[in-house]
């Protein structure tokens, strides 16, 4: 009679096991889309390896050399980052070609860290169509900030188009009877940082004495330069990227031309930009930021910039650690990292769009004190606010305190 009571408990206690068993791996199991399974999270990018904004390939360096890193240290959530970053040499039909690539062939679970604000506008009802996340793109766009029609796409860093108009209330404070002359790439980066400042100025636009439209072909600034100085600008709004930034500046001062001189932040790196151009050149030029910079000795001590330092060494050795394109790249990557791991083990297209649009107070190593990365179901702008610099010697100053690209300078 023992026996088969015995049998039975145990048959019973098995199941119960048995019960627990499952439903702990079914709690424990993840949820797939398309490039995520228990082993890998597949990440793709489209990048300028090559062509007139290949600078800009430092980004791809640092988002391989941190996914390396995570990797190294066990993943996430015990994945392993697989990450595919393609050249397009900064042509949009490429970019098209590389993203549908990504989606179609290496069936990546999204984008993220692209270039180019025409290149991704190229690919961006594609990828929408196709409800695929496209993050942190890198190029300002206001249009990354419409959740309504695009809700598959965000950026990163303040518009292109806020930027704008934070330079125009600057003015408008500081300078409100400035003749304005403006360079800008004639695409939508350059476009919607015009827009800005049009809308900054209000009724005052009348100030813009002078445009200048230049193509990314073009060898150089000289001609757009020259034709701004004898506008009678006493005001140089200068939206250029890096190499013809640094053009511009030297330009500026072999002409002898001394003007207000206003640099967007894309072109505000120390060492890619104002030491080629001549620092002696940059002195006074005003510009906003929103990253410390790893070359300015105040900084040297920071925890973030000290980790930021010891991970270019290590995993990206050829970097020039005093470019703010590489801090900008580490933060939005370290951004990424800390979305997949508020995913959990649902790592689906629609979890990774619904936790990158719930970001709150993350504080990036790079950032300013003061400017988080915050998000919403409404609000698809990670980072509004910026610090008003000027440069002085070898460094750049703050003016005032933090603001927002939003609103009104006081």
């Amino acid at each position: 009679m023992q026996r088969p009571s015995r049998l039975l408990e145990l048959s019973a206690a098995t199941a119960l096991l048995a019960s627990a068993t499952f439903a702990t791996s079914s709690l424990a199991a993840g949820k797939y889309d398309p490039g995520a399974n228990d082993s890998e999270i597949k990440i793709g990018q489209t990048m300028s390896y090559s062509g007139p904004n290949s600078p800009f390939a430092v980004i791809g360096t640092i988002y391989d050399g941190y996914f390396r890193k995570i990797n190294e240290e066990g993943g996430i959530r015990g994945r392993k980052i697989n990450f595919i970053s393609y050249d397009d040499g900064f042509n949009p039909a490429k970019t098209v070609e590389q993203t549908r690539r990504l989606i179609e062939s290496d069936q990546v679970l999204f984008t993220v860290g692209s270039l180019g604000t025409a290149l991704q506008l190229a690919v961006q009802k594609y990828m929408n169509g196709k409800k695929v996340p496209q993050l942190f793109i890198n190029g300002s766009s206001s249009r990354w900030e419409d959740p309504e029609h695009f809700p598959w796409t965000m950026g990163f860093v303040t518009s292109y188009r806020s930027e704008g108009r934070v330079y125009a209330r600057m003015l408008l404070k500081e300078k409100p009877d400035a003749k304005i002359g403006i360079i800008y790439q004639n695409d939508d980066y350059g476009r919607d940082l015009l827009r800005g400042v049009k809308e900054g100025l209000g009724e005052r636009a009348s100030m813009i004495v002078a445009e200048e439209s230049f193509d990314i072909t073009e060898p150089t600034m000289d001609t757009h330069i020259v034709k701004l100085k004898a506008s009678g600008a006493d005001t140089l709004f200068d939206f250029t990227p890096p190499k013809f930034a640094a053009q511009s500046i030297r330009k500026v001062a072999e002409i002898g031309w001394h003007p207000f001189h206003v640099l967007n932040t894309v072109s505000s790196s120390i060492a890619t930009v104002l030491k080629p151009a001549g620092l002696e050149n940059a002195e006074g030029i005003v510009s906003t930021a929103y990253l410390k910079d790893a070359s300015d000795p105040r900084w040297d001590s920071d925890p973030g910039i000290v980790k930021f330092k010891a991970f270019v060494q290590k995993y990206a050795p050829t970097i020039n650690l005093n470019d703010l394109i590489a801090l900008n790249a580490y933060d939005e990557v370290q951004t990424i990292v800390h979305v997949l791991e508020q995913c959990g083990d649902d790592l689906t297209r629609e979890n990774v769009m619904r936790q990158v649009a719930n970001i709150k107070d993350f504080h990036p190593d790079g950032q300013l004190p003061g400017i988080d990365i915050n998000t919403s179901p409404t609000d698809y702008a990670p980072m509004e606010n910026l610090q008003i610099v000027k440069f002085e010697k070898d460094h750049w100053v703050p003016l005032g305190a933090v603001i927002s690209g939003q609103s009104e300078l006081h």
